[in-house]
């Protein structure tokens, strides 16, 4: 314990962390192991990305659908300055956001 504490103290007054103090040193080989799994690391060309299939039969009946919904709201919303709410209306809503993100993803790929 004293000589813990006399080699802290000394690093302190010499202006030295105690863990740079009792850091051990790398020998001339590691250093060229380093430097040669970086090299190599760097010769490896990265994965190939996965080729990503779209089914443009599934996107156009989702436009379609989405569509077909989007016709129908200015009715339902008609309805609703009338005193009436439509009980599908939330639901097609949700659909039609549904729908437009699916078919982002699908088109943004």
């Amino acid at each position: 314990m004293r000589i813990f504490l006399l080699v802290v103290v000394s690093a302190a007054l010499a202006g030295i962390e105690p863990s740079q103090a009792q850091a051990p040193t790398l020998g001339p080989g590691i250093r060229q192991a380093e430097q040669a799994e970086t090299q190599s690391e760097k010769n490896i060309p990265p994965p190939a990305p996965p080729r990503v299939t779209v089914d443009y039969g599934e996107l156009r009946r989702d436009a379609a659908e989405l569509a077909g919904l989007a016709q129908s709201i200015p009715g339902d919303v008609d309805q609703t300055s009338k005193g009436g709410l439509p009980k599908d209306l939330t639901d097609k809503l949700k659909r039609i956001q549904k729908l437009a993100k699916h078919l982002q993803s699908q088109i943004n790929r």
